[in-house]
């Protein structure tokens, strides 16, 4: 079982790493390899793609890479590889985001990405810092995650979602912020869950056992 984290300069991956290895030796979840080649994606069992910074730029480096968008919707949709978007890896499986510009994403969550607006002024942009997960609906990537467990929030954009029909958590900050997407073989995570303690690890040890 090979899972590929997704490199394509779009933050530091070291922690991400070393969370996905440690769950992965706890669960006999297989090998975590750090890529940006697109064989090795195309080959992958799983596939996570974490991101930070500005949507627009996140999407033209990953795109800037030979055949690595490709191969990550070759293997999403064909052939349901399960998928993991964090932060701004989360934002892409959007249908587009208002970043500067409007921005196409994979457009596999019926939403679109636009700035945190909170109801209370006093409230700062951007959401940084640990929140509430509010469950929504049940899934299997959160067994044994509870509402009220805490995630590490830092984002300035956020998932407006057209539905909820596909919104399974979400977290409160001056109006519902989504957190955690997900249908079919795919899920997506706005916060960090490698830089969220002990509910963070059960959902990436949760993901390394998924068979959606």
């Amino acid at each position: 079982m090979l899972t590929a984290l997704v490199d394509y300069d779009s933050g530091n991956l070291h922690s991400a790493q070393k969370a996905f290895e440690r769950m992965a030796r706890e669960t006999d979840g297989g090998t975590i390899v750090v890529t940006s080649e697109a064989d090795v994606v195309a080959k992958a069992d799983r596939i996570v793609l974490p991101g930070d910074g500005a949507f627009p730029a996140c999407h033209a480096a990953l795109h800037g890479v030979d055949g690595l968008a490709e191969a990550i919707t070759d293997a999403v949709e064909s052939r349901a590889v399960p998928f993991l978007g964090i932060c701004v890896g989360m934002q892409m499986m959007a249908k587009s985001g208002f970043e500067y510009q409007e921005t196409p994403g994979f457009g596999w969550i019926d939403g679109h990405i636009h700035p945190i607006a909170p109801s209370d002024p006093k409230m700062k942009v951007p959401h940084m810092g640990w929140n509430d997960l509010i469950i929504d609906q049940e899934h299997a990537v959160l067994d044994g995650v509870a509402t009220g467990d805490h995630a590490y929030f830092v984002h300035s954009y956020q998932m407006v979602m057209n539905n909820t029909q596909h919104r399974l958590t979400h977290v409160d900050y001056g109006g519902d912020i989504t957190a955690i997407v997900g249908r079919d073989n795919m899920i997506g995570m706005q916060f960090h869950p490698e830089k969220s303690q002990a509910a963070g690890l059960k959902l990436i040890a949760n993901f390394l056992s998924w068979a959606p």
